[in-house]
């Protein structure tokens, strides 16, 4: 049964976490930078996650890992005034990735996408980002740190991120969840490459189930990017005073990454599609190659089946029976036959 059933006659805005608890310790990420300061710190309680309310002079960060403590996701949402609707969508993993604009920030989900080769499974974590001036408000399903690479360049302060604002910070992980489907669809096409390859050389049964299971993932992958294609459309054309003009660009850079995922993954599918065509050819092929053996065995062994069958009549009057030297005769005439229907057999290639 689907967890969010569990929502069934609830009102809107309630807070039910719709999936699985994959994180003992709940703990936040904090970090606050500008162009000259940067805090990073971890915090471990509910009393202390909350520091101040976001100014102009920096940009506080509060990354979640934990998407099932709906009391923290509550007491968040109380202290930031987020929407109670935004609250029920970021603990909601069955959440379409989306983009929506509110009052008081604006508001994103997607999934990000990971691939299992040994499995051949794509894992999805449900993700949710909100900003707004100087706040940035990101919750994660497991304690794995997707945006760690995002995290670092802040640290260090390479790159644009420390001189721009909330916006940009969003574009940013975003970007890095992106990246993540290309590091997913290299791993599956490595996948193909030696399915492809056992197949010609060495056909199993099994392939042709993997080649299933590879297909059934990237329409679940696909299910995921396309509307995610759609929300970053949205993103890169608001004119919302949250979203500076500049950074839009790079949002529709961003835009141009989805679409060119989407494009990966039909033409992934197209390529799983053909490898279905060459499972079923190669099999076609070693039947046809098993029974024309077996024809060829036939067909030797008719004429020598013919003679034992003549001379192995309880005639009285077969004339040969007598015959000192006929069984060596019989058996001499049977293998000049033999060697002379493989010689013709391989010189019409059929060996």
């Amino acid at each position: 049964m689907r967890k969010h059933n569990k929502k069934i006659g609830l009102p809107p805005g309630s807070v039910v976490f719709t999936g699985n608890k994959k994180v003992d310790n709940v703990h936040t990420h904090y970090l606050a930078y500008n162009e000259t300061y940067c805090n990073d710190q971890i915090i471990e309680s509910h009393s202390k996650t909350i520091l101040k309310k976001p100014s102009n002079e920096k940009i506080d960060w509060y990354d979640i890992r934990g998407m099932h403590d709906t009391d923290l996701i509550t007491q968040v949402g109380q202290i930031f005034e987020i929407h109670p609707l935004i609250q029920e969508a970021i603990v909601d993993i069955h959440q379409r990735p989306k983009f929506e604009e509110y009052e008081n920030g604006i508001f994103i989900t997607l999934s990000s996408i990971s691939f299992n080769s040994t499995l051949l499974e794509i894992k999805k974590e449900h993700v949710a980002v909100y900003f707004n001036n100087g706040f940035m408000l990101t919750v994660q399903e497991t304690d794995s740190d997707l945006f760690a690479y995002v995290r670092k360049r802040i640290n260090t302060g390479k790159g644009k991120i420390r001189q721009r604002g909330a916006d940009y910070l969003a574009y940013a992980l975003i970007d890095s969840i992106v990246d993540n489907y290309y590091i997913a669809l290299d791993e599956i096409e490595e996948v193909i490459e030696g399915l492809e390859k056992r197949i010609i050389e060495n056909q199993q049964v099994q392939d042709k189930n993997k080649i299933h299971q590879l297909k059934k993932e990237l329409m679940s992958m696909r299910k995921s990017v396309s509307p995610l294609r759609e929300a970053i459309s949205k993103f890169s054309k608001t004119d919302n005073a949250f979203i500076e003009h500049s950074s839009q660009l790079y949002v529709r850079d961003l835009y141009e990454h989805t679409i060119q995922v989407m494009d990966t993954v039909d033409a992934t599918r197209e390529i799983l599609n053909g490898l279905h065509d060459l499972f079923i050819s190669e099999m076609s092929l070693k039947m046809n190659q098993v029974m024309q053996l077996l024809t060829l065995i036939s067909v030797i062994f008719i004429p020598l089946t013919f003679l034992a069958g003549i001379y192995g009549m309880n005639f009285v009057n077969i004339p040969e029976l007598k015959y000192q030297n006929g069984y060596f005769v019989l058996l001499t005439v049977m293998v000049v036959i033999f060697i002379g229907m493989l010689l013709y057999f391989k010189r019409k290639k059929w060996l």
